[in-house]
């Protein structure tokens, strides 16, 4: 891929609603989306400055842009260089590590992600982690292999992590500590339950909670935010997916942040300025200023 600018990956519509949802009720007090995905189309499409400005208009005035593989994460680097309201993070995904590791070039695309790292506004290592839903016992060394290469990146650079978790909080948990968690630790779109996130807690971690906290099956995580003290919430979206109820299962955007941390303010009962300021404030410690 010769300019970054260019890529774009498609998300099957199916069955689906793919209209957008109308624009919520702005925000008073600005907040940032901690994790999208915005080289991804969905439904009708928006630009990248569409998506920005939508987001703007609601009070949502930053998004940090996550990448997945070599690919995905030159475009998010490509996005935070372009736009002074992305920051971009950059890694290989942990479902497509195996597939790396088998074509014998992990090396190597851990090796773009290091050079992409040293770039100014690539602020964070992400996402990787583990994810032992969709990838089996052949693929998890490649994972760990991924998962601690990635740690050391950040380390080495000195910027925040965001990880993906899915279906191994206990091997996660036990990674950080074994090979030593970096200063900023973030677990993008937070899974585990309240349990976990005291354990999260305690060692300093931030959870990040996208729309599936409004779903009505996800109780563990409405536990979990309850717990979790006020200086280590994010919020995000992980857009084009996750959108939060009532718009489950239309495309997901960072223009509808402010209805997952509405929730988050009723499910806490706190006051929705002071959260977004606190949510805003803990964003900036992780990543920085997001206008240089």
């Amino acid at each position: 891929m010769t300019d970054p600018s260019q890529y774009v990956r498609t998300r099957e519509k199916g069955s689906r609603d793919v209209t957008y949802p109308d624009a919520p009720k702005p925000l008073a007090v600005p907040v940032y989306d901690n994790h999208a995905h915005l080289e991804i189309e969905d439904g009708v499409g928006l630009s990248l400055d569409e998506q920005l400005d939508r987001a703007a208009e609601v009070g949502v005035i930053g998004v940090v842009q996550a990448g997945g593989d070599i690919d995905s994460s030159r475009w998010s680097a490509w996005a935070a260089a372009s736009h002074p309201r992305v920051l971009a993070a950059v890694a290989i995904h942990p479902n497509e590590a195996p597939a790396y590791a088998a074509a014998g070039r992990l090396d190597e695309a851990i090796g773009v992600i290091d050079e992409l790292a040293a770039q100014p506004r690539v602020r964070a290592i992400g996402e990787t982690g583990l994810d032992f839903f969709r990838t089996g016992e052949d693929g998890r060394p490649a994972q760990f292999e991924s998962f601690e290469a990635h740690i050391a990146l950040a380390e080495k650079h000195g910027i925040a992590m965001q990880i993906h978790d899915r279906d191994a909080h206990d091997a996660v948990l036990e990674t950080l500590v074994r090979v030593g968690a970096p200063e900023r630790t973030v677990f993008h779109c937070f899974s585990g339950d309240a349990a976990m996130a005291g354990v999260a807690a305690d060692a300093g971690y931030y959870l990040s909670f996208a729309g599936n906290v409004t779903f009505k099956n996800a109780q563990n995580l409405r536990d979990a935010l309850a717990v979790i003290p006020r200086e280590r919430i994010l919020v995000e979206t992980d857009a084009p997916f996750l959108t939060p109820v009532p718009h489950r299962g239309r495309p997901n955007a960072p223009y509808l942040v402010p209805v997952t941390v509405r929730f988050m303010a009723e499910e806490l009962g706190v006051d929705l300025d002071e959260l977004c300021a606190q949510v805003a404030s803990n964003t900036v410690a992780v990543y920085g200023a997001f206008e240089d």
